[in-house]
């Protein structure tokens, strides 16, 4: 740990990553108590103050409705975190899985798991995500499932590449001679030399869902009003430039700042964990 805390440490960019991360997760988990005005995440209307610029009573200016950006950004980041963290804690295992058994069982195993995965990266993600949500009702539930769908196949094409390499290893295949099972060979001998590349991706990836989520809902087929979420606040602004400025630029820049930190994060993570580009 103090290995890994020294090495993040030593680049000042993973460093800048791991503070942003760290604020933006601390706004996001205490929003309750640090918006200046917690009811504003919700269908409230404020006609007296709408549309008002950035000011020391509103920080980034009100909606058209009166509601405070900044309150709601601090509420739109725990959808957007939220969002990612389910998407990530579905979609790795299960192209996990599909990865090492394609990998690792080969023959026909491999040819049949691999086209399907095949078929799937065949289809731009959010092209993917676009005609799944084009069918289904627009609500955070769904567009969760959506995102899932598009992302497990590229852990499972990771998984596979390097669980292929590592089947013709010396400890695999002294683990075939004494008889070990096949699962035993894919979860506990090789899933170990795959977790490094998986956990960097996954730090990597939370910034990508959150730009995919982001887009869904700024096409309207995401999160629903009155929930704030960055994508719709960003689309619902965007009408209204260059005059009402701070309605766009303020969404677009926590937006960037999530994805920025991810990102570099992720650039540090790589490192720690000894992760080869």
């Amino acid at each position: 740990m103090i290995r890994a805390f020294r090495i993040l440490a030593a680049n000042p960019l993973s460093l800048i990553g791991f503070i942003l991360v760290a604020l933006i997760v601390f706004a996001a988990v205490f929003a309750p108590w640090i918006a200046p005005y917690p009811t504003h995440n919700g269908a409230v209307v404020d006609f007296m103050n709408n549309n008002r610029p950035p000011s020391a009573r509103n920080w980034m200016g009100t909606d058209l409705v009166g509601r405070d950006i900044f309150s709601r950004i601090l509420y739109a980041y725990q959808i957007s975190l939220g969002l990612g963290l389910v998407v990530l804690a579905i979609a790795p295992p299960v192209g996990t899985i599909v990865g090492l058994l394609a990998g690792y069982m080969g023959g026909w195993v491999e040819t049949v798991l691999m086209r399907i995965v095949d078929v799937f990266l065949s289809i731009p993600p959010l092209v993917l995500a676009i005609a799944m949500m084009g069918v289904l009702e627009p609500t955070l539930t769904n567009a969760m499932l959506a995102v899932t769908v598009m992302w497990w196949p590229w852990y499972a094409r990771l998984v596979y590449s390097i669980a292929r390499s590592e089947r013709e290893e010396g400890y695999v295949l002294a683990a075939e001679v004494i008889g070990a099972s096949t699962f035993h060979i894919a979860f506990r001998e090789i899933l170990p030399n795959c977790l490094p590349a998986i956990l960097t991706k996954m730090t990597l990836d939370m910034g990508f869902v959150i730009i995919i989520a982001s887009s869904l809902s700024f096409l309207g087929l995401g999160v629903q009003p009155p929930t704030p979420d960055l994508g719709s606040m960003v689309a619902d602004g965007s009408r209204y430039l260059p005059d009402s400025w701070w309605l766009t630029v303020f969404p677009g820049l926590a937006i960037l700042l999530i994805v920025f930190g991810f990102n570099l994060l992720g650039d540090g993570l790589r490192e720690i964990l000894g992760v080869d580009e």
